[in-house]
């Protein structure tokens, strides 16, 4: 009896050692999906936290929006009823307003497909971007067209003393263009948005518009008036792209927030699994070792 249990001591022995080992990396995985699921908590803790910063701050861009949209509006209206067009001939500049911020979305893809698309038919333009993002995106394959570029331009609530330094610094440049287009993200409602353009008028074209006699405009206020109509422009852009911006970053901050929920929900499923077979194989681990020493 004494050399049977002799004969059978080292392969309960090294049954305990593979069951310990066993134990030990149930302990580890059991460690790995606490750790991940205490980092997704945190993520979601941080995208509602963003989501309700962005839902803040999107109320008071809209108002800025509309206030803009007032300007621009009339400003548009002017050279409307004067019927003035921009000529397809000439030296193009192009200004294209983005941010510098990310996690909205593709709101910076979507403007910057737009200005590639319409490069491919003026490729000779030049570029003026407001914003980091769209610089990034449009420096890869324009860089050389790019005369001139901004960051930290509308950070906050737009203003028009931001866009009036923008339109100066283009004045600035000293080129002569012929025709000025500005790309921006009009805003559509709560969850949708359209890259756009708008014209802006030069002083020659200004002149050369069919009912520009209607207008009894001196001529040192016409150069003053384009250049206003230009900043009024670039502030519209401005304030429709900041808002478009917080209403995508809700939006994505959103989304976030609810598929971190659902990952937290597997993730619990699969830590009390864990943790059930954990203590499984702890009880039959002391079960057989009872056994054995029977």
């Amino acid at each position: 009896m004494s050399l049977l249990r002799t004969s059978v001591r080292p392969a309960l022995q090294s049954a305990k050692v593979v069951s310990s080992r066993n134990s030990a990396n149930n302990y580890a995985t059991l460690r790995e999906i606490e750790m991940r699921l205490k980092s997704i908590k945190n993520i979601e803790k941080i995208t509602n936290t963003m989501k309700i910063v962005a839902s803040t701050k999107l109320s008071r861009a809209q108002r800025a929006m509309f206030e803009s949209r007032v300007y621009g509006e009339t400003s548009s209206e002017v050279f409307k009823k004067a019927e003035t067009v921009s000529p397809t001939e000439g030296k193009k500049l192009i200004i294209v307003s983005s941010s510098d911020k990310g996690l909205c979305g593709g709101i910076h893809s979507q403007i910057s497909k737009a200005v590639r698309a319409k490069m491919a038919l003026e490729p000779t333009a030049d570029l003026v971007i407001l914003g980091d993002k769209a610089k990034t995106q449009l420096a890869r394959t324009f860089a050389s067209n790019i005369v001139l570029s901004f960051n930290q331009v509308g950070k906050e609530i737009p203003t028009f003393a931001e866009a009036q330094y923008v339109a100066d610094q283009i004045y600035k440049l000293g080129t002569k263009y012929d025709s000025i287009e500005i790309f921006y993200n009009m805003f559509k409602s709560g969850i949708s948005f359209e890259p756009t353009s708008v014209p802006a008028f030069t002083e020659e074209s200004f002149k050369e518009s069919p009912n520009f006699s209607a207008f009894e405009i001196e001529e040192d206020v016409l150069s003053d008036m384009t250049e206003f109509a230009l900043a009024n422009g670039i502030y519209w852009a401005l304030a429709e792209g900041h808002a478009c911006e917080q209403s995508a970053r809700r939006s994505a901050m959103d989304n976030a927030s609810k598929n971190a929920g659902d990952m937290i929900g597997r993730y619990s499923i699969l830590y009390n699994r864990t943790r059930q077979a954990v203590i499984t194989n702890e009880l039959v681990d002391i079960i057989t070792g009872a056994s054995s020493l029977e």
